[in-house]
């Protein structure tokens, strides 16, 4: 792995290269670039790097980023979550990508997990030179919670069904529009915690959120975000952009997701004529030392494999 850093609206984004293990994937103007990036306040030391290595191990070269403000990423004010602040950003990383030695620059496949598997959907959206989209857990609709994921055989239905109470979501929009009116006049952000428990005013406080968060925390990773996201959150809806990738994409599910709509994500799939893989868990359970996480990368591999390697590109074309 070895560091590096490439500029996005001016700010340098800070990024790992991950170098390919061998030219299993290459073509004859080089080998396919991942770029890779996190959810919801998340940051590039918080459990990709196995990820990362498994793809690279397949023989992509990857390329994993911080956003701007987050991580050990450049910019301020820090810990702000724009969607289109950190769509601009995958671009700019994508562009950084085709800059790599040995990438073919019409061959970049999207990485994205929770939050940012939906960014990659709008990022491929209409462009000729994606090769593949890989959307993991993906969040695709500002509607947090659509629908209640179903609950594993036996689970006893958590006594807050939603992410905030009725109460609690209304503190949570007065402190938003707060956060939104500051910015526009140049004041200090409010921010909250990214997580809380049941009942106090953070983003997520679904039962177990925080130690969820805690379990793959990395050490640039911290617990606070603008309270605007909470607003933003509603406008956004990657979901539209999916029927406008024209690339292979894998989406891969969580059926029993509290935190990404696995209903929404099927929709995703659907338009984007996807394929899918379905993983008997939560939304946490697909990161290193958890259940599935072995099973998640196998199967990312096997997918670029398949639409990546040269013969499977050139019938492909």
């Amino acid at each position: 792995m070895e560091t590096t850093a490439f500029d996005s609206a001016g700010v340098r984004c800070h990024a790992w290269h991950f170098r390919a293990a061998d030219d299993r994937l290459a073509g004859p103007a080089g080998r396919p670039a991942v770029v890779m990036a996190h959810g919801f306040a998340g940051t590039k030391d918080s459990g990709l790097e196995s990820f990362a290595r498994h793809l690279a191990a397949a023989g992509a070269e990857v390329l994993a980023f911080d956003y701007r403000g987050f991580g050990a990423s450049e910019g301020a004010p820090r810990q702000v979550i724009s969607p289109a602040g950190q769509l601009a950003d995958y671009r700019a990383a994508l562009d950084a990508a085709t800059r790599l030695p040995d990438v073919d620059p019409n061959r970049l496949v999207l990485w994205g997990v929770s939050m940012a598997g939906g960014t990659v959907l709008e990022a491929a959206a209409g462009r000729d030179d994606i090769a593949a989209v890989i959307a993991l857990t993906p969040l695709v609709s500002g509607a947090a919670v659509e629908r209640p994921a179903p609950l594993p055989a036996g689970a006893v239905p958590a006594a807050e069904p939603g992410w905030h109470r009725a109460g609690t979501t209304a503190r949570l929009l007065l402190t938003a529009a707060r956060d939104r009116w500051a910015a526009a006049a140049g004041r200090a952000r409010i921010t909250l915690p990214a997580v809380g428990e049941p009942g106090e005013l953070a983003l997520l406080t679904l039962p177990g959120a925080t130690a969820d968060y805690a379990s793959i925390a990395g050490p640039t990773w911290r617990n606070e975000v603008a309270a605007s996201i909470a607003l933003d959150a509603i406008r956004s809806a990657p979901l539209r952009a999916a029927a406008e990738v024209r690339c292979p994409v894998l989406v891969q599910i969580a059926d029993y997701d509290r935190y990404a709509p696995p209903s929404a994500a099927v929709k995703a799939a659907a338009r984007a004529r996807a394929r899918v893989r379905h993983y008997p868990c939560d939304h946490f359970d697909v990161y290193p030392g958890k259940s599935r996480h072995e099973l998640i990368r196998e199967h990312q591999g096997r997918f670029l494999s398949q639409v990546l390697a040269p013969a499977a590109s050139s019938a492909a074309r």
